[in-house]
């Protein structure tokens, strides 16, 4: 098949790029580098099939040619991102959305849409299951990331029932691994860049709050066979096992041998307490769960950080 990533530069979709390629895929990748890096994409451009566009897709999409998939990946997606990136996170979630919607639509292809499970705000249900309708703040300092993703969720939605454009959602929980950015304030990077450093971990509030961490090739799988599934509704895909980050930090202590310990400094505004996903429908829908064992996928995103400390 012929195959469109938007944000194809970014952590993830760089690994999906590679994964498509793989298989034997067509793979047209666009970025503006605005949070995603050349390094990612590097060793993809001398593969015959591969083809890279720098443009900004909340502006336009230009390509040429007809595609049978969109996966639709732009968009900054850290806390650091959405303090710095405000307008560019939201236009990423509204207007991209909708160009690249137009897109699918004008060429007969399948829509994917990259959501999050930030859509279920800081949860009162929990595990989160895809039928809970979220705990959202709608004004507050993660309110661009969480909307935009919200907004693009309905918006996909309407042109799946008002023009019938075949779409996935796809709800992504923590996601961990090579390419990561050391400074783009998601847990693992900071841990894992403080730790080499021979820093004292930075823990915010008790440290009790959880999260679930799913390995990027993991990941990959799960978005690829939720394409091809026939699952129309949002769809988690994350680890179903949870941690607190203070049991992570002191992981990655030990791991790393080092001994400059933890620091504890306040919760950040609207922070979410839990992350755990429900897996039943990517389960049932098309056999996905975990496979990479957390130590597995620990040690090679420490490797990949030891050769990266920039």
């Amino acid at each position: 098949m012929r195959i469109l990533v938007t944000g194809g530069a970014g952590f993830i979709a760089s690994h999906l790029c590679e994964r498509l390629l793989e298989q034997g895929h067509e793979v047209v990748a666009v970025d503006n580098f605005i949070t995603g890096h050349r390094r990612n994409i590097a060793t993809l451009p001398p593969h015959p099939a591969f083809r890279f566009v720098e443009a900004d897709v909340t502006r336009s999409l230009p390509v040429d040619g007809r595609f049978d998939r969109i996966f639709h990946m732009a968009s900054p997606a850290s806390p650091i991102d959405y303090v710095q990136l405000p307008f560019e996170t939201l236009y990423c979630g509204s207007d991209a959305t909708r160009i690249a919607l137009d897109r699918a639509l004008n060429d007969g292809a399948r829509f994917f849409l990259a959501s999050t499970s930030e859509v279920y705000g800081d949860p009162l249900v929990h595990p989160q299951v895809e039928t809970y309708w979220g705990n959202v703040n709608p004004i507050g300092p993660r309110s661009v990331y969480d909307e935009a993703k919200r907004f693009a969720e309905a918006l996909t939605m309407a042109y799946h029932r008002y023009r019938h454009v075949e779409t996935r959602i796809v709800r992504i929980f923590n996601t961990y691994g090579p390419r990561m950015r050391a400074n783009d304030g998601r847990v693992m990077p900071a841990f894992i860049s403080q730790a080499l450093r021979n820093e004292p971990l930075t823990v915010f509030g008790d440290g009790l709050q959880t999260r679930s961490f799913c390995y990027v090739d993991d990941n990959v799988r799960g978005l690829m066979g939720l394409m091809e599934s026939d699952l129309q509704e949002p769809c988690n895909i994350g680890n179903p096992e949870e941690m607190t980050m203070l049991a992570l930090a002191e992981y990655i202590n030990r791991f790393t041998g080092n001994t400059a310990g933890i620091v504890f400094k306040p919760l950040p505004t609207d922070d979410p307490m839990q992350r755990k996903p429900v897996i039943d429908r990517a389960r049932n829908a098309f056999g996905w769960e975990p496979q990479v064992s957390f130590e597995t996928g620990v040690e090679r995103t420490v490797a990949y950080f030891r050769d990266h400390p920039e």
